[in-house]
């Protein structure tokens, strides 16, 4: 996919111009534009120089998003996200507000109230039209984009929102400019009754209020535009600026974009870690909330990752890089996030649809209004005043924000706490989900296992017990040997020091010679080949093998010394995960390789009914295809195992701390590895639609009540007419309505209270 930078925007009209332009392109497959990041991605094979040059026909700038230079993009991206319009618009506004004062003064505090004006201009009536005439032009002039934008895409067939600004105020400003000469012909024969009629005819404050009130309404946007990428602009300002790298044994200082993989860099506490690496040497506590959204500090020791962007909070770190640039999980993280809001979510076809035609609709319905109030007999004055309303009335950004700044919003709730959606399909497809399948081992349960039971038999203590096991254990890198090794290890349990003859019995365990008696270790099956087990001691293993637990038995010589048992432990979040699932009608299964007993155990401590065990890979392909007949259904994985299944579901998730294969299968990824995220990512996929189908609402209501009411439908049977000026009032807080309901999405809690 390749990213543009777009310029010259002003309203959704705009975006939905520049999507059609582009599609249009032989060999382009898709393009999404973004009026809130000003940028468009476009995949095919489509010439950039072709791109750009149909982005400029149509009357924009185009260019192509620096990528091959990480510091460059990223800048690129800052620039893109910062917030340039609101100080251009609030001078723009004091400057207007300023001449519209003293034209309202003349117009409507003089006329209607009797205001006092300056002698020479008493009974004045031509002064005073061309003083209001030079007010309105000044602050036209003041608001000319409206005017520049507006008309060079109506030329390009293509109006926007400035132009339905610029015809409404520029009809206004000509109606009265003419109105103000046929007024000095009046003038010239002595009617003053004429003079007076045509003085009436003024609108020079409706084409002034019209340009303000629409610039009060582009900036209150602006404000709220901005605060809707402020969860991206702040991942952004979190990249660190230099690294220090040991170089021919000394530190040197250099900009973060020049570190390369196998450098070696050191962190000092307090420091932003530069890139992702590998500790070397030291140990630390690392806050990596800015990743994950977890604000615990994680332990490191040599031999554990670190990622750019997390803060050495205590000891001094040596690290060797591993991934740098955009292959850094931070780097990784904003462009999910990035693409994610400049894609489009399936529900914003319909307002897309809309906008296409929506500006030269109402164009039609305001020139039909004036012929229609002509028809019955209305002056060419009111006519006009009917037309003009419908035309600053209406409101295409409305429609055109309704979706993309809630995706924005939303996603940037995602990103501060750990749940990364790939594309604004899978944000809105996510709450829709009917069947969650689980995978059992790093999702459900922690993937590493742990000592659950110590059992030692007549005559030893859990003490001699563990001794023997952790030096039989110790040589062996089993995955269960571990579980022992480090329990033994947490309760200081000492090494024998006299052990010789080790071996390993593959499928069955472990001998050694320990202080000239022969130690075994392994399954109940192994240990019953060797001595005589008692019915006391095989029920003991069996009934831990229905728990889930894989039981060891060792024994010294002819002795049994006792039973450890060893198992995948559920995680601490697993239960409530689960039960948060199924309060919210969801179906939740779990799908396993592991043998049925086990399976079963797991999914007793976890609440969950249906289990699924001893499925291969590309068993759980099928299992998640068939169960997609029977619901929207959601994959939960980590491993690469998952991968196939993650694909095939509606929406793939991969826990956080899983495999790059599984995360680059998913369409949701959980940072902080916690199935508390699954609930919590529905739950947010579901407050972003429900806020879209507001925002829909709101847009789809307000410009049919609007324009009917705008071009006088009600005027004779409810004597509703609306002027001009409440027009444009209602067409500048539209927008803003829809971005501020968007931006409540920042009040919703993702996470039950437990």
């Amino acid at each position: 996919m390749r990213q543009f930078i777009i310029t010259g925007m002003t309203c959704s009209a705009c975006s939905a111009r520049v999507e059609r332009v582009v599609k249009k392109l032989p060999g382009v497959e898709s393009c999404a534009v973004s009026l809130l990041t000003n940028s468009m991605n476009v995949e095919g094979s489509a010439l950039d120089s072709d791109i750009i040059a149909a982005v400029v026909k149509a009357g924009y700038g185009a260019k192509v998003k620096e990528s091959e230079n990480k510091s460059k993009a990223l800048t690129q991206d800052e620039e893109l996200l910062e917030d340039h319009d609101t100080p251009i618009l609030k001078k723009r506004l004091i400057y207007s507000l300023g001449f519209l004062l003293i034209l309202l003064y003349m117009s409507m505090g003089h006329m209607m109230f009797k205001w006092p004006l300056p002698d020479f201009m008493k009974d004045n009536h031509i002064m005073m039209g061309i003083i209001e005439l030079l007010l309105a032009g000044i602050v036209m002039v003041i608001n000319q984009k409206f005017f520049i934008n507006g008309f060079r895409n109506l030329f390009h067939g293509a109006p926007n929102m400035d132009s339905l600004v610029a015809l409404g105020s520029g009809v206004s400003f000509c109606y009265s400019t003419w109105a103000l000469l046929a007024m000095t012909q009046a003038q010239l024969i002595g009617d003053s009754e004429k003079v007076i009629n045509y003085m009436n005819e003024f609108y020079f404050e409706t084409a002034a209020m019209i340009l303000t009130l629409i610039t009060i309404g582009k900036m209150l946007e602006a404000r709220s535009k901005g605060k809707t990428t402020n969860a991206l602009k702040s991942l952004m300002k979190l990249s660190p600026k230099t690294a220090t790298i040991i170089e021919n044994g000394s530190e040197k200082i250099i900009p973060v974009e020049n570190v390369k993989t196998g450098n070696i860099f050191i962190v000092r506490p307090g420091e932003s870690i530069p890139v992702d690496g590998k500790i070397i040497e030291g140990s630390s506590a690392v806050n990596e909330s800015a990743l994950t959204g977890e604000s615990i500090p994680v332990d490191k020791v040599p031999g554990d990752t670190v990622s750019a962007a997390t803060i050495n909070q205590a000891g001094f770190i040596k690290c060797e890089a591993v991934r740098v640039g955009e292959d850094t999980t931070l780097s990784k993280i904003i462009k999910m996030v990035s693409d994610a809001s400049a894609t489009k979510a399936p529900i914003s076809k319909i307002a897309d649809k809309v906008c296409g035609i929506f500006v030269p609709a109402v164009i039609l319905i305001s020139i039909l209004t004036v012929i229609i109030w002509l028809l019955v007999g209305k002056n060419f004055g009111q006519a006009l005043y009917y037309g003009i309303a419908v035309l600053v009335i209406s409101c295409p950004c409305a429609l055109g924000l309704a979706t993309p700044v809630a995706i924005m919003v939303g996603n940037g709730i995602g990103a501060k706490n750990g749940i990364l959606f790939k594309n604004a399909v899978s944000l809105e497809e996510t709450g829709k989900i009917k069947i969650v399948a689980l995978d059992k081992t790093g999702t459900v349960t922690a993937g590493e296992p742990k000592v659950t039971d110590i059992m030692p038999a007549e005559n030893f203590t859990e003490s001699e017990l563990l001794e023997l096991a952790y030096s039989l254990e110790k040589m062996s890198e089993h995955p269960l040997s571990k579980a022992i090794v480090n329990k033994a290890e947490e309760l200081n349990i000492k090494l024998i020091d006299n052990v010789s003859d080790f071996k390993a019995i593959a499928g069955n365990g472990l001998t050694a010679n320990v202080n000239d008696k022969i130690l075994f270790g392994g399954s109940l099956k192994f240990i019953s080949s060797k001595i005589n087990i008692s019915n006391e001691i095989n029920d003991q293993a069996e009934k831990l093998s229905e728990e889930g637990k894989t039981p060891l038995l060792f024994i010294e010589g002819d002795k049994l010394a006792g039973i450890i048992a060893v198992a995948d432990v559920i995680k601490s979040d697993s239960l409530q995960a689960v039960k948060e699932l199924q309060n919210m009608n969801i179906r939740v299964i779990m799908l396993t390789g592991d043998n049925e007993q086990t399976a079963k155990a797991i999914g007793a401590q976890a609440g969950i009914k249906e289990v699924i065990a001893g499925v291969l890979p590309n068993e759980k392909e099928n299992i998640i295809r068939n169960l997609k007949n029977e619901g929207r259904t959601a994959m939960v994985g980590d491993g690469i195992n998952d991968a196939p299944a993650l694909t095939r579901a509606d929406i793939g998730i991969a826990i956080g701390a899983g495999t790059d294969i599984a995360i680059d299968a998913a369409d949701v990824v959980l940072m902080k590895n916690s199935l508390l995220d699954v609930p919590a990512a529905i739950r947010l996929s579901r407050e972003t639609l429900r806020n879209i189908h507001q925002n829909l609402f709101w847009a789809f209501f307000y410009n049919i009540i609007g324009i009917p009411i705008a071009a006088g439908l009600f005027s004779s049977l409810l004597g509703w007419q609306l002027n001009p000026t409440f027009g444009a009032a209602a067409m500048s807080l539209s927008s803003f309505c829809v971005v501020t309901n968007a931006l409540r999405l920042n009040l919703v809690k993702i996470y039950e209270k437990h």
